[in-house]
């Protein structure tokens, strides 16, 4: 197992990473102290882990809610039926959330945790490649909303992280992928070592090598802890993160959610960052072409819907990056770095988005 520490004063967290972590009762005994707990899954995951959660937690008062699985279950809705069942089994101040699942789970029951009764603790065990780098990591939490995603949330640590890299033997191979493009996301925006080391290793990546994965997944969630540190409430340089996402939301959000997997649709905007940043001057067609070859090697699609470039930039002014009426947008210096900016050439974000949605 290796472990690092997301370093936050007295809301400082480990992430474990490594296999057979639900297997070790001694791991999540240590890190579950309280006596009544809600277990937050899915219909997917929870038959084939929550078992194994509630044997390595002992003799706690578990609670289960299971979810139907999808992100368009991510909403205030849902997040109300999660307090209700707390709500109905008397939980305190003194209870704690765990969730187990994806990142769908993961935010709402986040989300619970940070509103019922102004703050409850929670604990992460992410089951997909996508929450274990990203989603799990950093606290933020939240619920969508028809008008866009992720519009309703707080920011929550969660107490603690557990990456059992063994769940990810049971992924679908286009969830592994959404996975991918999010580890993509951060050899693009902070390391060109790492986007290298991904050009070489996505083949082992791809059939799901231990030690391949296990590296992926601690440099990711490395970076993304680092960048954690320095802004926790993301009012500068953690912005760096939505590198791709506030294209990749304008597809979830025109789709009704349920079309795309939400790291399909940053991989496409990680494409549209990278052929903007061309537009601006910064990168070459090499560099863009680059970016589209890993992609399209990790297994993910490289083609945006035709949902016409007006509709997706109607999207992306309700986008909570969006100051003073101006989309805010990741884009890259070159590969490996990347900056937070308001200030473009409209002319190019207008090309892109017609070049990827449609006239």
């Amino acid at each position: 197992m290796q472990t690092l520490t997301v370093e936050l004063a007295d809301r400082s967290y480990p992430i474990n990473i490594g296999a057979g972590l639900l297997r070790q009762e001694s791991l999540l005994q240590a890190a579950v102290l309280a006596r009544d707990i809600l277990l937050v899954s899915n219909t997917t995951v929870a038959p084939l882990y929550a078992d194994a959660v509630r044997q390595s937690l002992g003799d706690r008062r578990i609670i289960d809610v299971i979810l139907p699985d999808g992100e368009q279950h991510k909403s205030l809705a849902t997040a109300g039926r999660v307090f209700d069942v707390l709500i109905a089994n008397r939980f305190g101040r003194d209870a704690l959330v765990l969730a187990l699942g994806g990142g769908v789970v993961g935010d709402l029951a986040g989300f619970v945790a940070a509103c019922y009764q102004r703050g409850i603790d929670y604990v992460q065990v992410p089951t997909t490649l996508l929450a274990q780098v990203d989603s799990s990591v950093g606290g933020k939490t939240a619920v969508n909303h028809p008008g866009g995603k992720n519009l309703i949330g707080a920011f929550h640590q969660p107490r603690e992280v557990f990456a059992d890299t063994d769940v990810l033997a049971t992924l679908p191979d286009s969830e592994l992928s959404a996975g991918l493009a999010e580890i993509i996301k951060y050899g693009l925006l902070a390391d060109r070592s790492f986007f290298e080391w991904l050009e070489a290793n996505m083949p082992a990546l791809r059939r799901r090598d231990p030690q391949a994965l296990a590296h992926a997944i601690y440099r990711s969630c490395q970076i993304k802890a680092q960048i954690v540190e320095r802004d926790e409430r993301e009012q500068g340089e953690r912005a760096l993160l939505n590198l791709g996402h506030t294209f990749g939301h304008a597809i979830e959000a025109a789709t009704g959610y349920v079309e795309w997997l939400h790291g399909e649709a940053v991989g496409v905007g990680l494409l549209l960052a990278a052929s903007m940043s061309q537009r601006l001057g910064a990168l070459s067609a090499a560099d863009v072409r680059r970016v589209a070859a890993l992609l399209e090697r990790a297994g993910l699609r490289t083609s945006a819907p035709q949902i016409g470039a007006a509709t997706a930039a109607d999207y992306m002014r309700i986008d909570k990056k969006v100051q003073g009426g101006r989309v805010r947008l990741v884009l890259l210096t070159h590969l490996g770095e990347a900056y937070i900016t308001g200030d473009y050439a409209d002319a190019a974000l207008r090309s892109t988005l017609q070049e990827y949605f449609g006239a």
